[in-house]
């Protein structure tokens, strides 16, 4: 492909250029409830952090289904009263798509639909399928016309040819084929179908809202529509929501739950709570148990915003250093700024960070961010702190090294563009520009999480990005190699 001029060349900056791991999608459905797409929306506007490159709502009205799908942001794809009023119906299913598999296209948005044996089914997908390019081969030579990238289009077709007769029973014929993490919705003519996957890695609540039942990723999209939290959907449940209520079903075989532990570390809404506990206080947690293990003498704790925040006042209520908000985000800044020219380009990180000079200058600082992916990030930011007269720079990590790849749901580089899997902690260091430098350990992040310290016979958490301890079988990567799938099932 031909380069584009120098002044041409787009920077994207908000906000895919983050040196940051992606969450995957947001998932969000109500049924039987009055203005179904508006809350739909709102809630998906709740969730718009799990997913910023697209967004779509599925209506049933009784009689037909109703759609509306689109590239961007929530607030950009559902901004008028035609767009919701043309969405009919009192159960809605939503979805915002942050892609992990799958290109970026219309076509890839979901949720997807389909007209099966049984009527319409529509399906909205949080997480990975770790076997579905297997699987997608077997299907396409049976036949099956794959209309999309996904591997979400998988279970639609698993469905489509299973012998079984009813929605639920053909779920649940297609979930036992497959491998991988995810928390799914399902909207058909009868209602709502939610499942987690067995090991519960993606999250999944359930919630009420004057008597309509709500399913939703997080719960802060229950908190954006006044809706009350009823409890978590359990790892492998199938919650069945239609007019004779709400049934749980339990159609998988019972394995150790490892929930991602990356989502209290970034992923989630602070605001949110997981598993009975404030993500926004564990991270405070997290950054005090960062301050026991690796204080440094200094002036000023300074967060990398808007992540690093919880952490850095945790550090600092910790360590008695106290807090300020050195670094400025603007959070007005479009998804792509065309440079006029190629000797500008090294200040596009100012963009969207600006160092507050009087909290700065002369000082020795710390500076905590959540986490460091491949660094181009950290040494912009760590440039930007220096030139604004900082006497020393202290970087200090909220989670332990990156040094592997996530395949349940997260955009993650290759193992070889991490950072920490190709540099030891000095060398890093180094390349970043501090003067010292310190990720929290595994077990100090357990401890945050109320835990004494790491299992590691029986991890309590999916930690895979961090330990190399993958839970769940990685078929396609591993191209269906039976021996290195069954030293996987072992260790999980």
């Amino acid at each position: 492909m031909r380069e584009q001029p120098a002044a041409l060349r787009p920077l994207v900056t908000n906000p895919f250029d983050d040196d940051k791991l992606r969450e995957e999608c947001g998932v969000f459905g109500i049924f039987d409830a009055p203005d179904a797409a508006a809350h739909a929306a709102l809630g998906l506007h709740a969730l718009q952090h799990r997913g910023q490159e697209a967004a779509g709502i599925v209506t049933f009205d009784g009689e037909r289904f109703h759609g509306h799908r689109a590239l961007g942001h929530v607030g950009a794809t559902f901004n008028s009263e035609k767009v919701i009023g043309d969405l009919r119906g009192r159960t809605a299913l939503g979805h915002v798509r942050y892609a992990t598999t799958g290109e970026t296209m219309l076509r890839n948005v979901q949720p997807i639909f389909a007209e099966l044996v049984f009527g319409g089914l529509a399906i909205a997908h949080n997480g990975n399928l770790t076997n579905a390019q297997i699987l997608r081969k077997d299907l396409v030579r049976r036949g099956c016309i794959f209309q999309s990238t996904m591997d979400t289009e998988v279970i639609t077709h698993l469905m489509a040819v299973s012998r079984y007769h009813s929605v639920v029973d053909r779920l649940i014929d297609a979930m036992k084929q497959v491998e991988g993490a995810y928390s799914l919705i399902l909207l058909t003519k009868e209602g709502l179908i939610g499942m987690r996957d067995p090991h519960g890695v993606r999250p999944l609540v359930l919630g009420n809202l004057k008597g309509a039942p709500i399913l939703a990723s997080e719960t802060c999209a229950l908190d954006i529509i006044g809706a009350d939290f009823v409890r978590e959907v359990e790892p492998g449940e199938m919650v069945v929501i239609g007019e004779g209520g709400i049934v749980s079903r339990k159609p998988m075989a019972p394995v150790r739950t490892r929930f991602c532990i990356f989502e209290y570390i970034y992923f989630a809404r602070p605001d949110s709570v997981m598993e009975g506990t404030n993500v926004y206080e564990v991270r405070k947690k997290i950054g005090a148990e960062l301050a026991r293990e690796a204080g440094v003498p200094a002036d000023v704790v300074i967060p990398v915003p808007d992540s690093g925040v919880p952490a850095a006042i945790g550090y600092a209520a910790e360590s008695g250093i106290p807090f300020e908000l050195g670094i400025i985000r603007n959070h007005y800044v479009g998804r792509t700024f065309i440079e006029p020219t190629d000797n500008i380009r090294h200040l596009g990180v100012k963009l969207k960070h600006n160092a507050n000079r009087h909290s700065i200058e002369g000082k020795r600082v710390i500076l905590v961010d959540d986490s460091i992916v491949r660094g181009t990030t950290s040494t912009k930011i760590v440039a930007m702190v220096r030139e604004a007269g900082a006497r020393e720079v202290h970087m200090r990590i909220a989670s332990p090294p990156t040094t592997n790849s996530c395949f349940y749901g997260v955009d993650t580089p290759k193992r070889s563009q991490l950072l920490a899997a190709t540099h030891d902690l000095d060398s890093m260091r180094q390349l970043i520009g501090v003067d010292s430098l310190a990720f929290i350990s595994m077990d100090g992040l357990y401890r945050a999480m109320g835990e004494k310290a790491r299992d590691n016979r029986a991890p309590q958490y999916c930690d895979a990005c961090f330990s190399g301890d993958y839970p769940i079988p990685l078929t396609d990567q591993l191209g269906g190699n039976t021996a290195q799938l069954s030293l996987l099932a072992e260790r999980a």
